[in-house]
């Protein structure tokens, strides 16, 4: 344990970001399995609008810098190609 005030603090500070980081990663793979559960089911309808959601959950997470850009870019467009081949 630290004895410093300020590694004290920043032990706080990372433990918030953690638990943010965590709640957006798993709202991120929520919105994904949806999305994929609607191609499997095949209501192409549901799986764009879907998509669109998981697009925006995918792209504010890298905005917060909870995924790099490239890693957030890439995931959208391995669900992009999905949703393509499906129509």
């Amino acid at each position: 344990m630290a004895n410093i005030k300020s590694a004290k603090k920043r032990i706080k500070v990372i433990d918030v970001k953690t638990a943010r980081n965590r709640k957006v990663k798993s709202a991120v793979k929520t919105a994904i399995r949806r999305f994929e559960e609607a191609l499997v089911a095949g209501n192409v309808e549901e799986a764009k609008a879907k998509f669109q959601f998981a697009e925006k959950k995918i792209m504010q997470a890298a905005a917060k810098g909870t995924f790099h850009k490239n890693n957030a870019s890439r995931k959208v467009a391995r669900l992009a190609i999905k949703l393509n081949k499906a129509i």
